[in-house]
């Protein structure tokens, strides 16, 4: 189920010592504001991946908020999640929908090209991701995004607009506002959160004040 939004699209760090006291931080987190978490770990077991999976899930549902596994659908698929997001390094599309089902959200990379978001909608895709926007400590920047590919996506025809965009990449409460401005459907933050400095929990209250502020001016 997509969300309303503007929203927050919150990502696991890329590595969680203590899935018990992280998946207590997270239901602490868990707000109306949050549609999805990824779950996101690099150089993990699969083992590890699916003990998380399984951890957060629950919380998940209790709070109708979507999980995703990243970059791997048939895990994903075995886990339950609610969807799965993939890169262009990843498998396609196609492929990735022959194994999560029709039921099941897919949303793709397209980092900072209009292409490869009308390839992505074409294809089927529930949501496009656009970014980096800015440096992002949790992963190497691929390719700068700017703003305006937020406002070209939103002034598409109806049928691609329907289709909601994801901005990614270095997102922090300070700097947010100009991406919700252009018109950014969700905000995928990690380090924003996880490493901010007043903690996580004013992280999201930062967020969720500028995303109840956006929403106002549309009302």
């Amino acid at each position: 189920m997509l969300h309303k939004m503007p929203s927050l699209y919150l990502i696991t760090p890329p590595k969680i010592d203590d899935l018990v006291a992280f998946a207590a931080t997270f239901a602490s987190l868990a707000c109306d504001d949050i549609a999805y978490l990824q779950l996101r770990l690099k150089n993990t077991s699969e083992a590890a991946i699916i003990k998380a999976a399984e951890t957060l899930l629950p919380l998940c549902r209790a709070h109708n908020i979507n999980l995703i596994m990243n970059d791997n659908p048939a895990l994903a698929r075995l886990c339950d999640c609610d969807g799965v997001h993939i890169g262009q390094s990843d498998m396609p599309y196609t492929q990735a929908r022959q194994i999560m089902g029709a039921d099941k959200i897919i949303g793709v990379t397209c980092h900072a090209s209009y292409d490869l978001a009308i390839q992505a909608a074409q294809a089927g895709a529930d949501y496009v991701a656009f970014g980096a926007f800015y440096n992002s400590p949790t992963k190497t920047t691929a390719s700068a995004a700017d703003p305006s590919i937020l406002k070209t996506w939103q002034a598409a025809t109806t049928t691609l607009r329907s289709i909601p965009c994801v901005a990614i990449g270095g997102i922090t409460p300070t700097n947010a506002a100009p991406l919700i401005a252009a018109g950014a459907d969700f905000l995928a933050v990690s380090s924003g959160v996880w490493d901010y400095k007043d903690g996580a929990q004013a992280a999201i209250a930062s967020f969720t004040a500028l995303l109840n502020s956006a929403m106002e001016r549309t009302l």
